[in-house]
């Protein structure tokens, strides 16, 4: 191949790379459920358990859809499952644009499920359409890097919006949704106006043939894998503000920094495991990335200071960023002929994200503490040590 067909290559890729990076950064709206929830316990009075309930009717909706989505990418192909989900998005961010009662909130927390549901199971795949191989890994870590802005962005925007002029204009914290529904507009027009090309499945499958891949046992460690990341990620996201309103009686608006702590060291996390995981094997990265979360629990339990709140909080966000990318990689190149239905059951597992606020909450409620909501995140970091131990090496 000549230089100026390579050059051209290059170029190419890198033209379809970037909106494929945007649709990530789309990809992160989900998490300004721990923001969201925060603020609208406060505004409605909600107990920790009532509150849980939209972080976990988030991810309720990847138990039903993730599947599901594996076998429309085979009829549709993954560009255009990707274009849904953005779609279903968007109208969830609108929603609360027209109210912020407990049933608005509600409804446009189940869309915005739905629509991440879709779009983590169709993006990751669409992204082996452009990388492969070793370089796979690396490259889901960049998509998280940019992922996490977003995620880093929403209290950070929600506080702007709440201690601003933005409540004379009726949107106080919400304004959040309206800067993220534009955002999310223009990945559609910008991935719409994008050619990719896509392998066609050999057969399409059902929904029992997806689910028996469950019993393939790598594979059903890798799934248990993702619920244990997405349930420490929510459950710190959601209970950081709360360890500090508790132990320390800041009010939300300067707790709520907490969050903003977590995705910081997670998005330089992403970013700098993005390089890392070209150069070092996975199992070793991936294990160091665990010890440090335990660590970090075992810091939480008994912190009392903000410096140190901060520090466990910050090492969580560190050793969690990589841990989903690592998992996913893992899983596709183990069963490269059934990456759809595997991507499914992946994003299946973030349904983790329902089962980890729930049982923080109710735990939480049981012994009167945040230290009950760490004991359980602290379950999810231990099976991820054992996880460690069977990372296989990606050629």
């Amino acid at each position: 191949m000549s230089t100026q067909s390579i050059a051209m290559t290059r170029k190419s890729t890198l033209l379809q790379f970037i909106p494929v990076m945007l649709c990530f950064f789309a990809m992160g709206f989900v998490d300004l459920v721990g923001t969201a929830s925060n603020y609208v316990q406060k505004d409605l009075g909600l107990t920790d358990s009532q509150a849980n309930l939209f972080p976990s009717l988030v991810f309720f909706w990847f138990l039903i859809f993730s599947v599901p989505t594996g076998m429309l990418m085979n009829r549709i192909g993954r560009k255009r499952t990707v274009l849904l989900s953005l779609a279903v998005t968007a109208v969830s961010l609108l929603i609360p644009l027209a109210g912020d009662n407990y049933w608005f909130m509600l409804t446009a927390f189940s869309l915005l499920g739905i629509g991440n549901a879709i779009m983590q199971t169709s993006l990751n795949p669409l992204v082996t359409n452009l990388i492969s191989g070793d370089k796979l890994a690396s490259t889901l870590t960049f998509g998280q890097f940019v992922k996490a802005i977003a995620s880093f962005l929403a209290p950070i925007i929600a506080a702007w919006g709440a201690t601003t002029l933005m409540p004379t204009l009726g949107l106080s914290w919400r304004v959040l949704f309206l800067i993220y529904a534009a955002v999310c507009l223009l990945s559609i027009s910008a991935l719409a106006a994008t050619p990719i090309e896509e392998e066609r499945p050999d057969k399409a499958s059902g929904i029992v043939e997806c689910l028996r891949l469950l019993r393939r046992p790598f594979i059903l460690l890798c799934f248990l894998g993702i619920m244990c990341h997405v349930g420490i990620d929510v459950g710190t996201n959601t209970t950081a503000p709360k360890i500090i309103m508790e132990r320390l009686a800041l009010p939300l608006e300067e707790a709520g920094f907490a969050t903003g702590i977590y995705f910081i060291f997670r998005t330089a996390g992403c970013f700098i495991g993005a390089f890392l995981l070209r150069m070092v094997p996975a199992k070793w990265f991936f294990g160091f990335s665990v010890v440090l979360m335990a660590v970090a629990m075992g810091i939480l339990f008994v912190a009392d200071s903000l410096p140190l709140i901060y520090t466990g909080i910050a090492m969580i966000g560190f050793g969690n960023s990589n841990v989903f990318s690592v998992i996913f990689a893992q899983a596709l190149t183990s069963s490269p002929r059934e990456q759809n239905e595997v991507s499914g059951l992946m994003i299946m597992g973030l349904f983790g994200g329902t089962v980890f606020p729930l049982a923080m909450g109710y735990a939480s409620d049981a012994v009167s503490a945040q230290t009950g909501a760490v004991a359980v995140m602290a379950v999810g970091v231990v099976y991820l040590l054992y996880y460690t131990l069977k990372i296989k090496t990606v050629k």
